[in-house]
């Protein structure tokens, strides 16, 4: 749904060359125009208006001086920096535009009628005056020479299998006469017909085709034939045929014109000569003649150069006829005229070439015989109303010849080429225009071909007027009702005195209204380097057809390609060939614009709010204004899909986009649209488009399907109108438009519209809630007097979850005033407000949502619920709109499952109720009737507990069985018993009972046997059982629990010795010499051998205290210097042997890493340095842990998966082996190092105490030599440990399988490995031990 916008045209006649204009090239290096005429060759420069050469081709004979004659080919060379010209007297001239020769490098006694070049120009085709066919290569070598007239069909001859005769087919409605029918008369070529040969090739140069007058019918005829010149097919005789012709680009389709009885068409042939679709042009019979039909060069238009075979005054002879040009598109099987382009009847207007810019595909280049040049640079647009209220009603117009095909969006979607209505207008349609007023933007403006505008203003035009006439729908059949708008006044546009509008169409362009009687254009300037920017302003007098008068010009220096306008803002932005933007400024026309002290407009640079100069990096085909950050900017996309806002790229694979309201919404190559809301999204933001890849719950991105573009978006609704590359529409709802419209609702507390289109568009309920917490909590009785629907009202209730929407599915920046409930409590909140609500307004209107209020709670109420549907069985209401208690059961059974909801009703211990839930269940009676039946013969609190003992509420059961007496303690021991109730139990009875302590006594035998030994010590001796209590102690060793319970047993003196020395041995045996000794001491009485277990336990000083306290001096003697002694002996070995380990191993250290270096540097030499993927590689490879031997243990590493927890763990520590050469040699040996220092320094404590007992019996040299080798093992492991745990060794040793630290070595290496292994699962292994410097463990005196 797409136009044609012309965005630059350049109109030179201040210009005159040789003789008389005949053809013309372009030159896309240097942008100019080589002119072939009668008397030679001029070369012109359009945007200086200079002619930059005159070549005679008089001088050197080639043509005559009387003007008599003929180019007929001029083809420019760019490789060979020249240009060929072919006469039709026969000579084929090369002149070379460096060196300024002119050379014929071939001549045809016959003449010419033709030439033309491959699209490659390898080859060169030229027709002669004896019809045949001369093919040359590019350095003028001739390849063939053949006939044109062939009898022949040509190698693509179809073969006949002879089923059946012709007269025994089918003929459909023309019946069996069409097969006796003798075939039609070919009529001779029409006498207009120039009777030359046309040559048209394939984009590809693989194929070309020739149009030639059969000299034995006289009519046309076309033959296809491939680069060696043999013909390939012949078309079939098309009666009417003409001499245009032309092969699209691409495809296999050639265009050409046929006359026939009624209409003028444009037919299609494919290279096998077959007719394959056809168009009509808007003329009458015998009105005009086509010279031309031409393709640009991405097959997207089609130019047809028409003349008239008739003055439009018949009876004024030798008066020239009017030619045209006409621009058409096709979309969905429809043709299309877009542009029409009248260049009238005076003879310095008539064109004498036209032709398509062989690089720009929307440039067109005529040529006039009055030496008048012009070029026409489109691009398509899509001419959609901007109003941004919901009065707009989104119409898209599409322009079709003299018809304006509009669709109003908000009211229906029509897939082109169908459409709601059209506008009929007097002539052809150039441009269409949408008012800017807010207020009227429906109101519609037609700019036609013979410089006059149209307005419609918007309204119901019903069908009584005749401009607008309903298309597929809206008719008195149709359900939706179309309002057309009336045509209210046509207004003729009024040029300056001597400007004639024919010799220039589409003077004015890029027409913009922007106010009810003013229009903004664009039209070039005194200069062609120049623009001018002008206002359009209607006229006030009461008569029919009034005038547009031109006002207030404004020059711009440099190409203005572009305009566009703000409705709310009244800027005009202007864009410059160049990328540059200005800004238009009204002067005093316009209220509300910024001052510019001039009563004048004018036009100035555009500036940033920091005072930088606005410029686009490269030119762009459409823009649009918008705010951002609270400055306005300006929108821009490029030919190569680039978007800019100001200078800043936010994309480069954009494909269309649109401003609307404070959306900017635009599709990509990648297939997705993205839609922005510019007043919270910043320009930071923007410019990290191109870099940040969008999240899974993006809500400003969607798929959309390939190659859409956007048509128009819905104001003030969530509809977003695509069009796909075949032509027809889709409708999406953009989730970003949807949840912004929504908010929009919320906010305005509109909860009836936010929920049926959240409903309708599957957005998530929570979001009601969520977006506004308190608020919707306030207004609460709101939300359900909106809806008014207990459907609705039960649908929003199901769709709670404890999850905040806002910052999950629908994430949205501005964060909401109000806080959210707290975690776990929303659907409680939201339900018991609701359910409060709902009973305040009408509780038995809205019984079944206050049911589902119960339901949907955290912890479901189904008593409750249950409870309530019982009152209604007990008490039916009388109000007209309440549900009986069959209802609401019956809809309670379909919220809840019916086993459950059964469960429940036994719960409530009420058999009413649970008859009333059973007989609504599909369970058999057999089933729950003598179950019932029995507990209804028992006791309550009994009958209760076996109630809750069926449904698992143990907790519930235990209380009521404990009511049950005396009689059910047993049964009520062996229930703790089965469900390990021990604690809840002892809550329910008085301490001192006996039932306290029988359950006392089962709990310590429980904890006993779950080897909770101590809480089982605990439990018994706060029941009095002192002797299960003894043993429990003991057990754990809890020595002084133990002797508590021996006193409170009173056992004898030896006993307790006994009970003594057994408890000593068992702490001796845990290494804990010091409870040893306090128990041989305090109740075994046996001092030198608590003074033993000191000694052995290093308990220094307390051994000499017991020594001294017992007065046992021989004891120092004999037990504690030869103990001491020994220990020193041990200590310094110790000592040396870590010592001598540390140094090995770390000189072992460095030559494995040493070695694994040289081994990675070789692997990445062989296998990565020639590779193709040799950059994913880096020199810090983590592969720096693991060999590059790592695959050759893959295998046998793999089965310890299958193995036993404890063979996996034996395997781990064989892995880690200390062996050379091993897999992981350095991590064991880390682990080595990292064991001796821990080992070195908790030594410290033990020395300290070891070196003052030594000085204190004398023992110096000894307590220094102690000292000073501890100390030099802890400098020698300080000084070591920067160079073992280097910086970067966590980071090498971890070997990431992915992430930005990964390399394709690190990731084949962790691949390689076993799943489990490769470095052990301690990361603290590669972090370097810290060494305990607060303890002061030497002595000084030393």
């Amino acid at each position: 749904m797409r136009n044609l916008k012309l965005l630059h045209s350049l109109h030179c006649s201040g210009w005159q060359g040789l003789g008389k204009p005949q053809c013309l090239t372009v030159r896309t290096e240097t942008g100019t125009v080589l002119v072939g005429s009668d008397l030679g060759i001029t070369e012109l420069d359009p945007h200086t208006e200079q002619v930059l050469r005159k070549v005679s081709l008089v001088e050197e004979a080639f043509l005559p001086e009387d003007g008599t004659g003929c180019i007929v080919g001029i083809e420019d060379l760019p490789d060979q920096e020249s240009v060929c010209v072919a006469i039709a007297a026969g000579d084929v001239l090369l002149y070379n535009l460096n060196s300024n020769q002119l050379e014929c490098v071939g001549s045809v006694d016959s003449g010419l009628t033709g030439m033309s070049w491959s699209p490659d120009q390898e080859l060169l085709v030229l027709t002669t005056g004896q019809e045949t066919i001369i093919m040359m290569t590019k350095d003028f070598d001739p390849v063939t020479e053949v006939g044109i007239h062939q009898d022949d069909f040509g190698e693509g001859k179809f073969i006949t299998v002879g089923w059946g005769k012709k007269e025994t087919q089918f003929h459909g409605t023309e019946g069996k006469e069409a097969a006796r029918r003798k075939p039609a008369e070919i009529q001779p070529a029409f006498p207009w017909d120039d009777r030359r040969s046309r040559v048209t090739w394939r984009e590809d140069g693989q194929l070309f085709a020739i149009s030639a007058i059969c000299p034995v019918t006289g009519s046309r005829k076309l033959r296809i034939w491939n680069k060696e010149c043999v013909l390939q097919s012949t078309s079939e005789s098309v009666n009417g045929l003409e001499q245009a012709l032309c092969w699209k680009p691409s495809g296999n389709l050639i265009a050409s014109i046929q006359r026939k009885l009624n209409k003028h068409n444009v037919v299609f042939f494919e290279r096998n000569g077959l007719l394959h679709g056809e168009f009509s042009l808007p003329f009458d019979k015998d009105q005009v003649k086509v010279n031309e039909i031409l393709w640009n060069s991405d097959s997207t238009v089609l130019a047809v150069w028409l003349k008239d075979l008739r003055s439009a005054d018949e009876r004024i002879k030798d008066v020239q006829q009017s030619t045209y040009v006409q621009l058409w598109t096709v979309e969905n099987y429809h043709w299309y005229l877009k542009q029409t382009l009248h260049f009238g009847c005076d003879q310095t207007g008539q064109i004498v070439s036209l032709k398509w810019d062989p690089e720009s595909p929307f440039r067109l280049h005529v040529l006039c015989s009055g030496w008048l040049y012009l070029s026409f640079n489109w691009h398509w647009t899509t001419d959609r109303s901007t109003g941004e209220d919901s009065s707009d009603l989104a119409n898209v117009a599409v322009i079709d010849g003299d018809k304006v095909l509009v669709t109003p969006f908000r009211q229906t979607v029509v897939p082109p080429p169908m459409c709601a209505y059209q506008l009929q207008l007097p002539c052809a349609v150039n441009q269409v225009i949408f008012s800017s007023d807010p207020q009227r933007s429906n109101d519609i403006a037609v700019l036609t071909a013979d410089s006059q505008i149209s307005v419609y203003q918007a309204g119901d035009g019903g069908n009584q007027e005749s401009a607008a006439k309903i298309g597929a729908i809206g008719g008195s059949g149709s359900k939706i009702r179309i309002t057309t708008p009336k045509l209210v006044k046509t207004y003729r546009i009024k040029f300056e005195e001597g400007v004639t509008e024919s010799l220039n169409p589409l003077k004015l362009r890029m027409i913009t209204w922007v106010k009810e009687n003013t229009f903004l254009a664009l039209c070039q300037g005194p200069r062609t380097s120049q623009s001018v920017v002008c206002q359009l302003v209607t006229s006030s007098e009461e008569f029919q057809e009034e005038e547009i008068r031109i006002r207030s010009p404004v020059t711009v220096d440099g190409h203005v390609i572009n305009l566009c306008h703000s409705q709310k803002t009244h800027t005009v932005a202007l864009e410059l060939s160049s990328g540059q933007i200005l800004r238009y400024h009204w002067g005093l026309c316009i209220s509300n614009q910024t001052p510019t002290g001039s009563s004048e407009p004018c036009v100035k640079q555009w500036k940033s709010t920091t005072g930088c100069l606005i410029q686009f990096p490269q030119p762009c085909i459409e823009t649009a204004l918008c705010t951002v950050d609270g400055e306005e900017m300006v929108l821009g996309l490029t030919e190569r899909s680039r978007f800019f806002i100001n200078d800043l790229e936010i994309a480069s694979n954009t494909t269309s986009f649109v401003v609307c309201d404070e959306f900017l919404l635009f599709t990509t190559h990648s297939h997705i649209c993205r839609c922005l809301n510019l007043r919270t999204t910043s320009l930071k933001a923007l410019s990290h488009l191109t870099s940040s890849d969008y999240q899974p719950n993006d809500e400003t991105v969607r798929r959309v399907e390939r190659g859409s573009r956007i048509v128009t978006v819905v104001p003030q609704d969530t509809k977003l109108l695509l069009q796909m590359p075949r032509g027809n529409l889709e409708v999406v709802h953009h989730r970003a438009l949807v949840l912004a419209q929504v908010r929009k609702y919320l906010d305005r507390l509109k909860y009836k519209e936010a929920f049926e289109c959240m409903r309708k568009l599957r957005i998530n309920l929570n979001l009601i809630h969520d977006h506004n917490p308190k608020v919707f909590l306030e207004n609460l009785e709101n939300f359900v007097k909106q809806v008014d629907s207990i459907n609705y009202i039960n649908l929003f209730l199901t769709e709670l979850k404890e999850e905040d929407v806002t910052k999950t599915m629908y994430p949205h920046l501005p964060s909401s005033s109000t806080s959210a409930p707290e975690i776990g409590t929303k659907v409680n909140t939201v339900c018991d407000a609701l359910r409060t609500t709902m009973e305040r307004i009408n509780p038995h209107k809205y019984s079944l949502s206050i049911l589902t209020c119960h339901v949907r709670k955290r912890n479901p109420e189904l008593e409750t619920a249950l409870q309530k549907v019982h009152e209604l069985r007990a008490d039916p209401p009388s109000d007209p709109e309440a549900v009986g208690a069959e209802e609401a059961l019956k809809y309670l059974l379909f919220l809840v499952d019916v086993n459950e909801l059964y469960d429940y009703a036994v719960g409530t211990y009420d058999f009413d109720l649970v008859m009333m839930v059973a007989e609504k269940s599909q369970k058999d009676p057999k089933e729950y009737l003598p179950f019932l039946n029995s507990l209804k013969k028992m006791e309550t609190n009994y009958q209760r507990y076996s109630i809750d003992k069926y449904l698992k509420r143990y907790k519930k059961a235990l209380s009521h069985l404990s009511k049950c007496g005396p009689q059910h303690f047993t049964e009520l021991l062996n229930f703790i018993k089965d469900q390990q109730m021990y604690s809840e139990a002892l809550k329910l009875f008085p301490v001192n009972s006996q039932e306290y302590k029988d359950i006392s006594v089962a709990y310590g035998e429980y904890l006993s046997e779950k080897q909770y030994y101590e809480q089982a010590g605990l439990i018994f001796a706060r029941s009095g059982e002192c002797e299960k209590a003894l043993g429990a102690f003991l057990l754990c060793n809890s020595w002084q629990q133990a002797f508590c319970m021996v006193a409170q047993l009173h056992y004898t003196k030896d006993k307790v010795v006994s009970m003594a020395r057994s408890v000593a041995g068992r702490l001796m045996e845990q290494r804990r010499y010091s409870e040893a000794a306090l128990v041989l001491e305090q109740y075994a009485k046996d001092y030198e051998e608590a003074i033993t277990s000191l000694l052995e336990g290093a308990a220094w000083e307390e051994s000499l205290r017991l020594i001294y306290k017992y007065n046992r001096a021989d004891i120092l003697e004999t037990n504690l210097k030869p103990s001491i002694l020994e220990a020193h002996s041990n200590h310094m070995s110790f000592l040396d042997t870590q010592k001598t380990l540390f140094i090995r191993h770390k000189s072992r250290l460095a030559v494995v890493r040493e070695i694994k270096e040289k081994e990675l540097e070789g692997f990445l030499d062989e296998e990565v340095a020639d590779g193709p993927d040799s950059d994913l590689y880096s020199e810090a490879s983590s592969l720096r842990s693991a060999s590059g031997m790592g695959s050759k243990y893959s295998h046998s590493n793999s089965r310890i998966s299958a193995r036993s927890s404890k063979n996996r763990r034996k395997a781990e520590r064989k892995r880690h082996s200390l062996k050379e050469g091993s897999l992981l040699e350095d991590v064991a040996l880390l682990e080595a190092l990292r064991e001796i220092i821990w080992t070195v320094d908790k030594l410290t404590d033990e020395v300290h105490r070891l070196l003052k007992v030594l000085v204190l019996f004398g023992y110096d040299i000894l307590a220094s030599e102690l000292q000073h080798s501890l100390e030099d093992a802890l400098r020698v492991v300080e000084k070591s440990i920067p160079d073992i745990w280097q910086t970067d060794l966590k980071k090498a040793a971890a070997c990431p399988v992915l992430g930005p630290d990964s390399t394709a070595n690190s990731i084949t290496a962790s691949f390689q490995q076993p799943k489990n292994g490769g470095i052990p699962q301690q990361d603290e292994i590669f972090v370097p031990p810290k060494l305990n410097k607060n303890v002061q463990w030497k002595l000084n005196i030393l």
